[in-house]
């Protein structure tokens, strides 16, 4: 929780489940925007966030990673000002330092303030927030919870913006097993989930923070859905790791059960290239 996608000639996808459309895409690939712009990534130090960075440097934007590290404190407000000082775009890509439920919550909601207040007075035309697809139907996890409160901070700004609601990605199946994990046995459930590249992720977001705001959401998800438990077992498998996975309905992800499709994507997702068994094989 939380990776190119570009867009190839000729396909369509659905954008939103705000009301708002864009053409309808199938598959992504690179086709850097002719327009050149100053976009800035918080959190664009960590695994989604400098995977984004680097994407769009290789589209030719001028991308700004900031984070804690670079003076940049989207709880105190500390450094949003100068950081967001000629920005077209901002990117949302922080995550929170702490999990239990309560700080979770207010990570999220103050940060979301204090960024689109900033984004506001700044001018900015693009505000990107960065969410989980399937936020919406796990209420018992305090994590996602969070994630919606912060997508309903970003909808009440007065910017421009867009929600990407992601699916996991390939590089975040060995923590999924160790939340999970009691000795040598990892308990996970035959849910459906769709997870993506990181790498392919983050191109799907630079494409949007590229594109126009479409006040509403838009998912982005890898090629094809995976019963998260044998998704698990084949990653254990590939990395040698001993520890066996036993298939438990039951099993909670990260504090919350699973239905079938609590983690898929709604009709019309963006679809990144690279399939499961082809990102195994490549490792």
């Amino acid at each position: 929780m939380v990776a190119g996608l570009a867009i190839p000639t000729g396909v369509l996808a659905d954008a939103s489940r705000g009301g708002l459309r864009e053409p309808r895409l199938k598959h992504l690939a690179s086709n850097p925007k002719g327009n050149q712009m100053r976009i800035v990534v918080i959190g664009g130090t960590g695994r989604l966030g400098s995977e984004i960075v680097a994407r769009l440097e290789e589209d030719g934007h001028e991308a700004v990673a900031a984070s804690p590290e670079s003076g940049v404190d989207t709880i105190t407000g500390e450094g949003l000002d100068e950081a967001l000082a000629g920005a077209d775009v901002v990117i949302d890509a922080s995550n929170a330092p702490v999990w239990d439920d309560a700080a979770v919550l207010d990570f999220f909601q103050t940060s979301a303030r204090n960024l689109t207040a900033a984004t506001v007075s700044a001018g900015v035309k693009h505000y990107v927030a960065m969410s989980i697809v399937g936020a919406d139907r796990l209420p018992e996890s305090g994590y996602l919870r969070a994630k919606v409160a912060q997508e309903e901070v970003v909808n009440r700004a007065l910017v421009p913006f867009t929600i990407v609601r992601a699916t996991q990605f390939f590089e975040f199946i060995g923590r999924i097993a160790d939340s999970s994990a009691n000795g040598s046995t990892v308990r996970m459930p035959p849910a459906l989930f769709q997870p993506a590249a990181v790498a392919e992720l983050a191109a799907g977001v630079a494409k949007v923070a590229e594109g126009e705001p479409v006040n509403g959401i838009v998912e982005v998800a890898g090629p094809e859905p995976l019963r998260m438990d044998e998704a698990v077992a084949r990653v254990l498998s590939a990395a040698g790791d001993a520890r066996t996975v036993v298939t438990d309905p039951h099993a909670p992800y990260f504090g919350t059960e699973l239905n079938t499709d609590s983690l898929v994507p709604d009709e019309g997702p963006r679809l990144t290239p690279t399939r499961f068994d082809d990102w195994l094989e490549q490792r």
